[in-house]
């Protein structure tokens, strides 16, 4: 008895740790009408630090509320202090919200935890009314209710709840205006940081507007190190302009990933050069306090933050990363160039790809790819069915 008891304990156990994990992109793309607000929790870089906390509630806004709050025309940082207020950093599920007691409670939002509210503005008053309806107020608005509950979106207890609210909170403090961080000088951080190599390849380089464009809304950048440039110079040399400007776009993710990011997540990474189906990823793997970018071709680690300003962060790495699209397996010369792939109809199917853009994938690259993906999740399945009857095993035979 006691041993059935163990064994179901142990599947409740891996069932609740396999459900903990939220990620409010995925949670929020099941549902259309909130498009709008999950694109600004992405572009403001509220998902991220939505997805970090273990216990929190997301008071989001359809498209129409969304389109209300964005003719106001806010800055960028004011947005996002505007979206931080809808994000409150305790757990209410749609039971709790009717279970409030005293009929009110003020509870601290993202706004206030992150300390760029002013005294207690940044906390969101909730009132249960009659009839069942709940409001919400930010607490510098006079306690005057402009926004109700509308429905349970999806609940993890006692992790994230997302819930929709009919408007968007209105607070002056948080739409008060803020001032736009100051210009990054990407070149010269790389320059000063042991990275000038690379930056004077990318300063004379048609890669990098696009570097700069990508600052604002989010860019991790991987610069490799002096010794590891002028090391791999020759290879560089022998490269055609288009390939060089995706050799460099490569080491550019248009998103921002702070270190304790890389540090929590595995996973396979798109890049600036990243274009329909050429694919120049790479996957980055962490051991403990190490993070190393796997290509299919080379490994390089990371081994210095040379800034972390969200959101902008650039890494010192101690490789140039070979994608695949260029280099053979054997790392030792660029690859030949892909053949165009097989027409459909009267369209090339590298029709997409930019003149100075990555070259197509060839169909049996697309094909390995499949083929290693779906080796590596049947290895990951298998060993994780290995783990679990070994525990079962070894409980049973107590």
């Amino acid at each position: 008895m006691k041993h059935l008891l163990f064994l179901f304990f142990l599947v409740a156990l891996v069932s609740s740790t396999a459900t903990n994990a939220h990620n409010i992109t995925r949670i929020l793309a099941k549902h259309p009408e909130f498009s709008t607000f999950n694109h600004y929790l992405t572009v403001t870089h509220l998902a991220g630090e939505i997805n970090r906390r273990q216990t929190i509630t997301v008071l989001a806004i359809d498209n129409a509320a969304m389109s209300s709050l964005l003719d106001r025309h806010l800055s960028l940082p004011t947005l996002k202090n505007v979206l931080s207020l809808h994000v409150l950093v305790d757990y209410f599920g749609a039971k709790k919200l009717h279970q409030i007691n005293n009929s009110t409670t003020l509870v601290s939002s993202m706004f206030q935890a992150t300390g760029a509210a002013a005294g207690t503005a940044g906390y969101v008053n909730i009132t249960n009314l009659k009839g069942g309806k709940v409001g919400f107020a930010a607490e510098d608005n006079d306690g005057t209710l402009n926004s109700f509950y509308v429905k349970s979106v999806q609940e993890i207890p006692y992790y994230i709840s997302v819930l929709q609210i009919s408007h968007a909170i209105s607070s002056a403090d948080a739409e008060a205006p803020t001032a736009a961080p100051s210009a990054v000088d990407l070149i010269g951080i790389m320059s000063k940081q042991g990275c000038k190599a690379f930056a004077d390849l990318l300063r004379v380089s048609k890669a990098l507007p696009t570097f700069k464009e990508n600052i604002d809304g989010g860019l991790t950048v991987f610069c490799p190190s002096d010794g590891a440039v002028n090391g791999f110079a020759p290879k560089y040399k022998n490269l055609t302009d288009p390939q060089k400007v995706s050799l460099l776009l490569y080491h550019g993710v248009p998103v921002y990933q702070s270190l304790q990011m890389l540090k929590s997540s595995n996973g396979v990474v798109n890049t600036l050069a990243t274009e329909g189906a050429n694919k120049y990823d790479f996957t980055v793997q962490n051991d403990g306090e190490d993070v190393s970018l796997e290509t299919k071709v080379n490994t390089a680690s990371v081994v210095g933050t040379l800034i972390d300003q969200d959101p902008f962060v650039a890494y010192k790495i101690n490789k140039v990363l070979m994608p695949r699209e260029l280099f053979k397996d054997s790392a030792e010369a660029p690859a030949d160039s892909p053949k165009p792939a097989k027409k459909k109809g009267k369209k090339p199917a590298a029709a997409d790809a930019p003149a100075d853009g990555p070259a197509a994938e060839s169909d049996n690259q697309k094909a390995a790819d499949e083929d290693t993906n779906g080796v590596s999740r049947l290895h990951d399945g298998v060993r994780f069915v290995t783990v679990l009857l070994s525990l079962i095993m070894g409980f049973l035979v107590l």
